[in-house]
This record gives structure tokens, C-alpha cells and sequence, in this order.
């Protein structure tokens, strides 16, 4: 196995984890210590978990290794707007950009994921919702055909996603309460209606803004 590939899938695995709520905001932990729990050597480990603190998912404590990010509402409302500004400057440049560089092919998986998405959504089924939505994400977002674009909305949407993970995991009843949107976004999407694309998205970031202000603090 290359260095470069376990250093992928240990990134990943520790992404899991905190989207899991298995590592809890403030957890600390050291490159040692994750090295022996996954049995591989301390270089890839190390060089996973410079690439979660790239993506703001962990913060270094001098002499001491690692410490999960704790997000703060400031933080999620500013990412929000983030990936609002990212999203209507691509709209308002190119409208019929998903007319012209969608497929056939493309929109089956997407609205495959977004059915999976919706279905847990609606059953309140956290674990299952977080791994189709992101994939539903990334896959609207390859659209754009702009890598750089795409890899920082995800980045942002990851983020959000630890943010809201362990305050939701606190409650008792999460079906009816997650946003279920996405198959009617993968529509207006895909007929290059973008009036309709551009009020979905803006009803997806009411719904998770007054998600996260009812959830408050951990």
C-alpha cells in the first residue's frame, strides 16, 4: 500500500469519527496514540492528521498533539454564509451550467443519493443521512467542473457537519427535523431552472441555521 493512499484512508477514517461522534469536540489524542490504535507507522499518521487541520476539523496543541476543533455558532453561521456566496457567484455567472455539463448518467447517481438522503432525513437516521448527503454534495458540486470549488464546499459542509453532530446526538427525536430537500434540488438542478435551484438552496440554509440555533451549545 503507497503512503500517500493510507495517509487518504486514515484522514478518512478519522473523519468518520468525528462526523460519527465517536471523537467528541475537545477530545486529544497524539500521533502515538492513533498510530497503535490503527497498527501503521507514525509518518502517515502524522500526515493525515496535518490534512484534518487543514480542513479545520483539528487544532495542534504545542507538546501535546491534537485536539478536536470545537466549532462554535459563530463559526457554523459564518461557513454557512460561505458556501452561500460560493454558490450564488457560480449560479449568477453560469446558470445553465448543470444543462450543459450534466449527463444523463450523472443525474441517475445523484438522484439516487438524494432519495437515500431523503429517506434517512425523514427517519432520523443520523449515521446513514451524513454519508449519502455528502455524497449527494459532491456529486451536485462536480458539476461545476471546478475542483478547487468543489473541494472547498465540501471542506465547508464537513465542518458543518461536526458541528452539528454531537448536539444532535444529545436529542431524542431527530426524524422530521433534518433537512429532507435534496431530490427536489437534484430536479430544479437538472432542468436548469434556477430560480427554483437558487430559493432551494436558500430554504436548505434557513433550515440548517435555525437547526443549529435551536440545538444552542453542546
Amino acid at each position: 500500500m503507497q503512503r500517500s493512499t493510507l495517509r487518504e484512508q486514515l484522514a478518512e477514517a478519522l473523519r468518520e469519527e468525528i462526523l460519527a461522534g465517536r471523537l467528541a469536540p475537545d477530545a486529544e489524542f497524539t500521533v502515538r496514540e492513533i498510530a497503535e490504535q490503527y497498527g501503521v507507522s507514525a509518518t502517515p499518521v502524522r500526515e493525515a492528521l496535518v490534512d484534518l487541520s487543514a480542513q479545520g476539523l483539528l487544532e495542534v496543541e504545542q507538546h501535546r498533539g491534537y485536539r478536536i476543533r470545537q466549532l462554535t455558532l459563530t463559526d457554523f453561521h459564518q461557513m454557512v454564509e460561505a458556501q452561500a456566496l460560493v454558490g450564488d457567484g457560480v449560479l449568477h455567472r453560469n446558470p445553465t451550467l448543470a444543462r450543459n455539463l450534466g449527463t444523463p448518467e450523472a443525474f441517475t447517481s445523484i438522484r439516487r443519493r438524494a432519495v437515500a438522503a431523503r429517506q434517512a432525513a425523514l427517519a432520523g437516521d443520523l449515521d446513514i443521512l451524513i454519508g449519502y448527503d455528502l455524497r449527494y454534495w459532491r456529486e451536485l458540486d462536480a458539476l461545476l467542473d471546478n475542483p478547487p470549488i468543489a473541494d472547498f464546499l465540501d471542506r465547508l459542509r464537513v465542518r458543518c457537519w461536526a458541528f452539528l453532530v454531537p448536539r444532535l446526538r444529545q436529542g431524542e427525536r431527530l426524524a422530521g427535523r433534518l433537512w429532507a430537500g435534496h431530490l427536489p434540488l437534484a430536479d430544479a438542478v437538472e432542468s436548469g431552472d434556477l430560480a427554483e435551484t437558487a430559493q432551494l438552496l436558500s430554504e436548505y440554509r434557513s433550515h440548517i441555521l435555525a437547526l443549529a440555533a435551536e440545538l444552542g451549545a453542546p
